[in-house]
């Protein structure tokens, strides 16, 4: 079978005999599909070793000129988008249609990237004090690394890179091991549109690759998105070892259902936004939290009737609206927290833990699971699923809703289905959340915004891309400047200038 290796100035599939190898599996038939290598050491350290010999000359390299290379970069991804989509679907077992969102949204973030240019202008003020001028730099920090998951493998290196390469840093690339090749693919387009050799590195591998990216000296900067525990961590380690961190986490983003709310868009928009990607989203709604128990029913039997039509199936089929989980693993993880909320006293109206797909029935599929009168001590409630599952809390008014989502203790996205502009506004100014929709169940940031949640869903200062991703990729220099008259001769001030 291929095995995948890494991509280190330059040089796609470099494999070296120190790595070990794993697994790649595609999720809808539950068979291995290739391998991938193990980045060690060595190898690691390669790779930061490229990018630091290209980081003076790329530093030097003109804004417009790396900006020209991302405009190139975009078409690439544009005109390579199907061949794409077919790698997300066959490692990570998402639909074409919803790869291809993915990678649309990376695509976004890949424009923002164009306008350099003008986002690294600084600031200039004239005659601050006689004859004196000052003005700011926004200069990049050296060799940075990312580290993705594997529930957006086009997208999410995609927040990362773009920004921090136009910046003029070099990048140390580690994606997920569970579907390597779309990320692989989407670097080698970059050096296809021109990018200078060893700008961009990326190598395939696990923990071992991961702590070393976290304790090499010469890495000035850590970007992470993944689950809480592992955000943590990367964030203390990165930070000990005096790196700039911002490692995002974990979420349980929860959709309050007012009773006022247009019931029918509500029933078809949260469908989507439970179910979609196999609910393998950090910004998917997993709790629906009903106002009133007529509101409570009324979404709970349109929610049943609803998610009789979904499809469940392979990438093959553009007709299906999500696929399987990623591993084996996480499907009976997955059934686990069903079976939990079944045990605790909640009520499963929808059980997607039978669902089976003709021809394949190997795979790792999990239905849309719908759950009612779920409580806050449930298991099911209290931790991330990370599957097709929705669970329905009941409560008496908004202020309890509100008091139950801020007493989570992740905080990434939010949303509210309601007619009532001021209850709306009400909700946006005061929710502990840090994206928020009113009926919009997906509030995702556009590319020119900045995407991150609070508490324990964001460790670090800055958000992902949008304007956080400059302040996060550089480091402000500010310049005072003064040309004394020629001849002119100054005595010693002892006193602060002022």
């Amino acid at each position: 079978m291929n095995t995948i290796g890494h991509l280190i100035n330059n040089r796609p599939s470099r494999l070296d005999t120190n790595d070990r190898v794993a697994p790649v599996y595609n999720p809808a038939t539950g068979a291995i599909s290739k391998y991938v290598a193990m980045a060690s050491r060595e190898t690691v350290e390669e790779a930061i070793s490229a990018a630091e010999a290209a980081y003076p000359a790329w530093r030097n390299t003109p804004p417009q000129k790396r900006a020209a290379i991302m405009f190139r970069f975009k078409e690439l991804l544009e005109q390579n988008a199907d061949r794409l989509a077919e790698l997300v679907g066959e490692e990570h077992g998402k639909i074409g249609h919803d790869a291809k969102g993915e990678l649309q949204r990376g695509i976004e973030c890949v424009e923002y990237a164009c306008y350099a240019p003008e986002l690294l202008k600084g600031e200039h003020s004239k005659n601050v004090g006689p004859a004196i001028d000052c003005w700011s730099e926004f200069q990049p920090l050296g060799v940075v690394a990312g580290i993705t998951p594997f529930n957006f493998p086009a997208m999410v290196p995609l927040w990362m890179y773009p920004m921090a390469i136009v910046c003029g840093n070099t990048f140390v690339l580690k994606p997920s091991e569970r579907n390597p090749s779309s990320a692989m693919l989407v670097a080698e387009l970059l050096y296809e549109a021109g990018l200078p050799e060893g700008v961009l590195n990326v190598v395939n591998g696990d923990k071992e690759a991961v702590d070393v990216l976290l304790s090499e000296p010469r890495i000035q900067a850590v970007s992470f998105v993944g689950s809480t525990p592992i955000a943590e961590y990367i964030y203390t380690t990165a930070s000990a070892h005096g790196k700039r961190c911002q490692a995002l986490g974990g979420a349980k983003n929860h959709a309050i259902v007012m009773p006022d709310a247009d019931m029918d868009n509500a029933v078809n928009v949260l469908t989507g936004a439970a179910f979609g990607s196999s609910g393998e989203r950090c910004m998917a709604i997993s709790v629906a939290v009903t106002v009133g128990d007529s509101a409570a029913d009324q979404l709970v039997a349109k929610m049943k009737e609803r998610m009789q039509s979904l499809k469940v199936g392979a990438y093959t089929d553009d007709s299906n609206d999500f696929g399987p989980l990623i591993t084996r693993e996480h499907m009976e993880k997955v059934k686990g927290y069903i079976g939990s909320a079944a045990e605790q006293g909640a009520t499963i109206v929808v059980d997607g833990r039978d669902v089976q797909v003709p021809g394949h029935e190997d795979g790792f599929f999990v239905g849309g699971t719908l759950i009612d009168q779920v409580t806050t001590a449930m298991t099911c409630y209290k931790e991330e699923i990370f599957g097709p599952v929705l669970v329905v809390v009941r409560v008496n008014s908004m202020e309890e809703a509100m008091q139950m989502i801020d007493d989570h203790e992740y905080g990434n996205g939010t949303c509210i289905f309601t007619r009532d502009g001021e209850a709306a506004r009400y909700f946006s100014d005061n929710i502990k959340v840090g994206m928020v929709g009113i009926n919009v169940p997906l509030p995702v940031p556009v590319a020119y915004h900045s995407f991150g949640g609070w508490k324990r869903s964001l460790f670090g200062d800055l958000h992902a891309y949008g304007p956080d991703a400059v302040r996060f990729y550089t480091k402000r220099k500010t310049i005072t400047q003064r040309w004394p008259s020629s001849g002119v001769r100054e005595g010693a001030d002892f006193s602060f200038p002022a």
